[in-house]
């Protein structure tokens, strides 16, 4: 391989964080699933309850938040609405801006995620600071796996 060696360790590095981000995603994925609610669903209840410091985000704030497009906000809030995960109401000063709060269930899902993922993100931090990379983590799970 003609790569200079410090660019090889960045690109190790790179590698390794896409790795963990990617399998943190996959882990993130399940868990909503578990819990009855879809990977968006989980993103919209952490925009509501964590991305502005009241506990209430408009469509553009979760727009920013999410990354998406205010009209493709506007559809994931209806259908967020209709599982009863939030509730959404019009602003007090400009009746054109919709509020968006999460709904008693809603909050009862975004606790538990959220606990478990404290918990996997404590797992992925540990996993930078390993060695070995890929090939040490792949075996450490596979013995975590083989463990009764």
């Amino acid at each position: 391989m003609n790569i200079p060696s410090a660019d090889r360790e960045t690109i190790r590095n790179l590698a390794r964080f896409r790795y963990s981000l990617r399998r943190f995603l996959r882990f993130s994925e399940k868990a909503a699933r578990s819990r009855g609610v879809t990977p968006q669903q989980h993103q919209l209840l952490l925009g509501v309850a964590g991305f502005t410091e009241d506990g209430a985000a408009t469509i553009s704030e979760l727009a920013e938040f999410l990354q998406e497009r205010n009209n493709s906000v506007v559809g994931l809030v209806e259908r967020a609405a209709q599982a009863g995960l939030v509730r959404r109401r019009n602003a007090a000063l400009d009746r054109r801006q919709v509020v968006v709060t999460l709904t008693a269930r809603g909050a009862r899902i975004l606790r538990h995620l959220s606990r478990l993922h404290r918990d996997e993100v404590e797992r992925v931090r540990a996993g930078f600071g390993a060695a070995g990379g890929v090939r040490a983590q792949t075996t450490a799970r596979s013995a975590r796996k083989a463990e009764p």
